[in-house]
């Protein structure tokens, strides 16, 4: 985690306006009972110049959220695509970029209904290396199995991305740094892997890659992506449930995320996984996907989107 790289424009609205200038009010609906829906966003320093990456994916993504959560959206997905655009070439960016679509419950009713309150839809974008540090993404992380649950089904919507989502993620995250970890892995009400706080989780076994299906947890774009690289590379990847002690004999583990890319785990749970640091099969998808996302693999050239 990182202070934020303030940048000279932020879309707001349909108008591009300076960063500073981007304020809501007090009373607005969202923040107080947590319905907007969001994206993460990536691009990326090509030879061709900066380019977003999965553009259409992400934006797709985010007015489905919308739509799960009942939130009336008057753009099109076009038209979001080239607000993210104009806010990248508006803010000349020369280092690598994460952009934050929201779409949000403004100012206008109180209540716990939203029926009358109105939509607002914003665009944040600035400079963001690597979520949990560079060394993260050679060294690993330490990671532990949280006290708290992913939320069930029957619950809350795991296919939208909904803030109100992240207020359970936020509580497990805190929990494994005040007990000296970098990130904490939910089980489900089960008792089986969901995901990470912000990312998905993957282990290799015998070179066998395993991911959790998407039960409990967000369709995630980068997950998918990284499925596709391993299965170019040739590896045999398999979608099932995965039990905490079977994460503890495992040769590798990783996290995956638009904004944690490709970040190996070293230890969980106070056992060190494989030799405590990157393994092979993580290295290789590590720079395989980086490749993907910075136009090095032709294959994927399609998902990026110049500025």
């Amino acid at each position: 985690m990182a202070t934020i790289n303030e940048a000279k424009y932020i879309w707001l609205d349909g108008s591009l306006i300076p960063w500073n200038d981007a304020k809501i009010h007090i009373l607005t609906h969202s923040l107080h009972y947590g319905n907007a829906v969001f994206e993460g966003v990536r691009a990326y320093q090509t030879k061709k110049g900066i380019a977003i990456f999965k553009l259409k994916e992400h934006t797709k993504r985010l007015l489905d959220s919308a739509k799960a959560c009942l939130i009336n959206v008057s753009y099109s997905l076009g038209e979001l695509e080239k607000a993210q655009i104009e806010v990248m070439q508006k803010n000349e960016f020369n280092d690598t970029v994460y952009i934050r679509p929201i779409i949000f419950l403004g100012y206008g009713t109180m209540g716990v209904s939203h029926k009358e309150s109105p939509t607002r839809i914003a665009i944040a974008a600035w400079q963001w290396g690597a979520y949990m540090g560079e060394e993260a993404l050679e060294k690993g992380i330490k990671v532990m199995i949280s006290s708290w649950r992913k939320n069930p089904p029957f619950s809350m919507m795991s296919k939208a991305k909904a803030s109100a989502n992240y207020f359970n993620s936020q509580m497990a995250h805190h929990e494994a740094k005040v007990s000296g970890c970098d990130e904490a892995l939910l089980l489900d009400s089960e008792g089986f892997v969901a995901e990470g706080s912000g990312e998905c989780f993957f282990i290799a076994r015998d070179g066998v890659i395993i991911t959790p299906p998407n039960d409990t947890s967000l369709e995630s774009i980068t997950q998918a992506t990284v499925i596709d690289i391993a299965k170019d590379l040739g590896y045999t990847v398999e979608r099932r449930r995965i039990t905490r002690d079977e994460i503890y004999i495992s040769d590798e583990a990783f996290f995956t995320g638009t904004a944690a890319e490709v970040t190996p785990i070293g230890v969980i749970d106070s056992r060190v996984i494989g030799n405590g640091k990157a393994g092979y099969i993580t290295k290789e998808l590590q720079k395989a996907y980086f490749d993907v996302v910075t136009g090095k693999n032709p294959n994927y050239e399609k998902y990026l989107t110049y500025i």
